[in-house]
């Protein structure tokens, strides 16, 4: 009875959603800019809205929220503009096998047109594993949806395409 019981606690905290107010774990990398950014060191003092993926499948959900959450939170629109004071990163992550094509697709994405973008997408390369445990990220095809507050703590999660809904959760959390 009680192997059951034991069994059923493991099976539960293993796939239980990440916990607001966990610490975000040390993740460094490159932008488009070529500036090195360690989170969430570096993004002390200010929210944070993080938006990761790992996997090719993944590639096309990640590009959902580029424009919608540039548009939302950096770019002026005009006189009615909110002004959000964030940080806002997107983060392809570069692992496992997709690590050797890391200095190509850098190189290729510094010749789009979409300067813009660039200080707001990090590049990541190296290990999964540390991102995998401590943020539940176990599928390579979803993007991962963070908004981390000004000590770096994590205040919402989400995953997958980007919708209204997700982001008039995010908005909210950031004003």
């Amino acid at each position: 009875m009680y192997k059951y019981i034991i069994a059923a606690a493991v099976v539960c905290l293993a796939f239980s959603p990440i916990q607001k107010g966990k610490q975000f774990p040390e993740l460094s990398g490159e932008t488009l800019e070529g500036k090195n950014i360690s989170l969430p060191n570096d993004t002390k003092g200010k929210k944070t809205l993080l938006a990761m993926a790992y996997g090719v499948k993944a590639e096309e959900s990640l590009n959902s929220w580029y424009q919608p959450a540039y548009d939302k939170f950096i770019a002026k629109l005009g006189m009615f503009d909110k002004g959000y004071d964030v940080n806002l990163y997107f983060i392809p992550m570069y692992v496992g096998l997709k690590q050797t094509a890391y200095e190509a697709s850098l190189k290729d994405l510094k010749k789009s047109n979409r300067k813009d973008l660039f200080p707001y997408i990090l590049f990541y390369k190296g290990e999964i594993e540390p991102y995998e445990t401590a943020l539940k990220m176990n599928d390579k095809s979803q993007t991962y949806i963070f908004v981390l507050d000004e000590k770096g703590q994590i205040i919402y999660y989400t995953s997958g395409m980007y919708s209204d809904k997700k982001m008039e959760e995010i908005e909210e959390l950031l004003n």
